[in-house]
């Protein structure tokens, strides 16, 4: 079998800089715009459900449309997009040493990711404690670490690295099932724990001060999020590899010519999707916490397994549709918003934060998740719109500006000339 054909030769860049808007490729910044709708639409739940139910499925309360959304959003978008969002992170790792390379390129890299990784942080303790920019920002760090490996095994480590973490996800849920009858009442106490913990922080983020809703995002922070990096890490750093791989292959160059190989990716990739996805349903879409650890885990790992393909798979649907001329003009709309993925990200949940939260309009609770995806549409075509405005007149969106800043060591020029 002859070898891919690798990214073409790009001109040297002699010193480390942004990379201008020229030399962009607009189906990375397309599909990168694309995933941002998906987040939201993921992470909007979590505006006004409290942390402590995250894993747990589709909230109990939804019924008839609002039913309808939630599943249709936790079967298409649930665990599919961070993981597509993460493939291009990687891929961008894999521009720019390709692009620059070297030590000055590492130390370039290494304060972007301590940049990202200052973000994240402040972002988790501040707005949103499901921040997901210092796991990517630690994940980065370590990328750097494994460049040394051959690239050939990148692929076959990064697979393994997030398809064996999903695996022990599901496995720890039969040990649960196994586990739970003789230690019935420390499963019931640690139940009614998180629901304290869950009713503490309702009361907190739905009702309370900006001060009360950071005390309580600080709090989920520390104790949900960061020790969820046991899992989390090793399958971002594993999907970082497959996606520096991926654009190595040098078919994002120019998805028209590559359409087979992309049509071929998305034949190999869907049909396992779904069937992970399947068996993902079956063990069941809606939990009672700690009382249906088991369960709630197996269902967990299953999801985990399928999002790696059916992200693969939603990436090549999306390149074949990029590649094309009707479709192809529609998702170029998506690339500057893409652009500005960082700004946009944190846009998203301080429109959330305001709109939901007691220290904002106070709608805990008070609109369904049909409304919810509703509410995603809106702000996203406003993203979109926003973003054509922001880049016909600026080189950057502000917080990549900033984060170029810090990266690189100096200002870049705003303004387009």
């Amino acid at each position: 079998m002859a070898a891919p054909p690798g990214p073409p030769s790009l001109p040297p860049v002699p010193v480390p800089a942004p990379v201008d808007a020229g030399r962009r490729i607009h189906v990375l910044d397309a599909l990168r715009g694309f995933a941002l709708l998906g987040i939201f639409l993921m992470n909007i739940e979590w505006f006004t459900r409290p942390p402590q139910h995250m894993g747990q499925g589709l909230d109990p309360s939804a019924t008839g449309i609002d039913r309808i959304a939630a599943l249709g959003v936790y079967v298409l978008v649930q665990g599919k997009f961070w993981v597509l969002f993460s493939l291009l992170f990687g891929m961008g790792f894999a521009l720019m040493s390709g692009r620059h390379g070297g030590p000055a390129f590492q130390r370039v890299y290494l304060r972007r990711c301590l940049a990202l990784l200052g973000f994240g942080l402040a972002h988790g303790l501040l707005l949103w404690n499901g921040d997901i920019l210092h796991a990517y920002a630690i994940a980065g760090l370590l990328l750097v670490a494994l460049d040394g490996i051959p690239r050939r095994r990148w692929p076959w480590l990064g697979a393994g690295l997030y398809l064996g973490m999903a695996a022990g996800v599901a496995a720890y849920g039969l040990v649960l099932d196994l586990a739970q009858p003789g230690l019935q009442q420390e499963f019931v106490d640690m139940a009614a724990e998180y629901e304290a913990g869950a009713a503490a922080a309702a009361a907190a983020l739905s009702r309370g001060s900006w001060a009360q809703a950071v005390r309580e995002n600080a709090h989920a922070f520390l104790t949900l999020t960061l020790p969820g990096l046991v899992v989390l890490l090793p399958m971002v750093l594993g999907v970082f590899m497959l996606g520096a791989w991926l654009y190595r292959t040098g078919r994002f160059e120019d998805v028209a010519a590559h359409r087979g190989w992309f049509a071929r990716l998305a034949a190999w990739t869907l049909p396992p999707g779904a069937l992970l996805l399947a068996f993902a349903l079956s063990a069941g879409t809606g939990f009672d916490g700690m009382r249906e650890a088991g369960a709630m885990m197996r269902a967990m790992g299953w999801m985990f397994l399928a999002s790696l393909p059916l992200a693969l798979a939603y990436l090549a649907l999306f390149a074949l549709g990029f590649g094309a001329p009707g479709p192809g003009r529609i998702l170029r709309w998506l690339a500057p918003a893409g652009r500005m993925a960082l700004t946009h990200y944190l846009l998203q949940s301080l429109v959330a934060a305001l709109l939901f939260h007691g220290y904002g309009l106070g709608l805990w609770g008070q609109v369904g998740r049909a409304g919810q995806v509703g509410l995603v549409l809106v702000v996203f075509a406003l993203q979109v719109l926003a973003s054509h405005w922001w880049l016909a007149r600026f080189r950057f969106g502000p917080m990549e500006w900033l984060w170029r800043w810090i990266s690189y060591g100096s200002a870049p020029p705003m303004r387009v000339r």
